[in-house]
């Protein structure tokens, strides 16, 4: 299961996700929202043609502007092969244009990974999504393969590879009816493994290729707050947070930048172009219907597909803010949340609230006077030591982009580098 807005725009550029093989999988997660192969991808993957693969990023490097930010998911993207990523790094250095930053990200369910594949990742700074939903029993509950056997012990092993090499890479948990009340043992687990990154997103039981649905979710809204109450508590540490939590993060950023960096609380939606591995084109990842197509990278023009009327109306939506979000005390903190969760009706001027405001009201309440203790300790140690000294780096949990606190960055200019391949935001 991929994330919503996995890339974040970074200064204003364009980011762009790409289905590397479409909704080929070697695993049979029962909750998937996009994926409905069961585990078997077949012998003849929906491989992105070599041809669409030049053609779109020739194009969009060429309207970079300095950032170039590439994610790959599926399906399972790493069935694409080590060969098809070679050729995506060899046609990123072909068509850059200095001075370039480019960063490349890719979500996975890890069960492929091995040596090779993580020198490859550490070599062009891939930061790597891994799907594991805690420990081995919670797990292999609903992660599987299409025979039904538990997938942990394979994402493991794939997991210690990427930190054998020293790979960036963060863990995505889907919350479901199995461990939405194991907030702690996951949280308990992550830290043991010295898992320093964390993002979790609430299950849905929804087809992404139908978002003229109403949304359905296999957890309650009230479930889902007190999860999320119960594993700040764990994370929060007395004031000490061992890992970085994606939702605790932005909350973070809110109060400390005044914006959140996750999508579902913007104040907008981040323009991104989701694409079909034959080159149709989305605005969202939640929103790949004929509806909501806004061209073919084959076909159209990166300016026709960005200008496209459907790209307009997409983002459109998540300013039509429900009338009690207007007058909601945490508006600020949430901007009504996502588009796809909310009830919509034939008074889109009005739609229904997010099916999950009780539970970031609940969270927003709960962590309040914490999440200020935390902040006002930031912009202390700031002050104090800069954001590039070496203390400040040790803290995973403050809120600012890798490639400005870390010695990391690869910018191209003037003379091309060796690796001009930077690495993601960690937010």
């Amino acid at each position: 299961m991929s994330t919503p807005c996995a890339i974040s725009e970074q200064s204003g550029s364009l980011g762009v996700m790409w289905k590397t093989v479409s909704e080929d999988c070697n695993l049979a997660c029962q909750y998937c929202y996009y994926s409905n192969c069961k585990g078997n991808p077949g012998h003849q993957l929906n491989r992105i043609p070599s041809s669409l693969l030049e053609t779109f990023i020739h194009q969009y490097m060429s309207r970079a502007h300095g950032n170039a930010s590439f994610a790959w998911q599926g399906g399972e993207p790493l069935l694409a092969g080590k060969d098809f990523f070679k050729e995506v790094i060899a046609l990123q250095t072909k068509h850059a244009v200095p001075p370039v930053n480019i960063s490349n990200s890719l979500q996975t369910n890890g069960t492929l990974i091995d040596k090779e594949w993580a020198h490859f990742f550490k070599s062009y700074h891939f930061l790597v999504g891994v799907s594991l939903d805690g420990p081995q029993d919670l797990h292999d509950s609903r992660r599987v393969t299409a025979s039904g056997q538990g997938s942990f012990k394979r994402v493991m092993r794939g997991i210690r590879h990427l930190q054998a090499a020293d790979v960036d890479f963060n863990i995505l948990t889907v919350i479901h009816d199995d461990n939405v009340r194991q907030a702690k043992a996951i949280m308990d687990f992550y830290v043991r493994e010295n898992f320093q990154f964390i993002q979790f997103i609430p299950c849905m039981d929804f087809r992404a290729q139908q978002p003229d649905q109403p949304g359905k979710y296999l957890i309650t809204a009230e479930q889902y707050g007190e999860f999320l109450c119960e594993a700040f508590d764990a994370w929060y540490n007395e004031g000490h947070p061992r890992v970085s939590v994606r939702f605790f993060d932005t909350m973070l950023s809110v109060y400390l930048l005044g914006e959140a960096e996750l999508c579902t609380h913007r104040h907008s939606c981040p323009k991104t172009l989701i694409l079909e591995q034959n080159g149709d084109a989305y605005p969202c990842d939640f929103y790949l219907s004929s509806d909501f197509k806004i061209g073919n990278i084959g076909v159209d023009s990166l300016d026709d597909i960005l200008n496209n009327r459907l790209f307009g109306d997409f983002l459109s939506l998540k300013p039509k803010l429900p009338s009690s979000c207007i007058t909601c005390p945490y508006l600020k903190l949430c901007h009504g949340g996502c588009p796809r969760n909310r009830q919509w009706t034939s008074r889109e001027d009005d739609p229904g609230v997010d099916y999950f405001c009780q539970s970031y009201k609940m969270i927003f309440h709960y962590a309040h006077e914490r999440i200020v203790h935390l902040a006002e300790q930031i912009v202390q140690r700031l002050r104090q030591e800069g954001p590039t000294s070496p203390k400040s780096r040790m803290k995973p949990w403050i809120p600012l982009c890798a490639s400005s606190i870390t010695d990391h960055e690869n910018v191209w200019g003037g003379e091309p580098l060796t690796n001009p391949f930077q690495r993601n935001c960690r937010t």
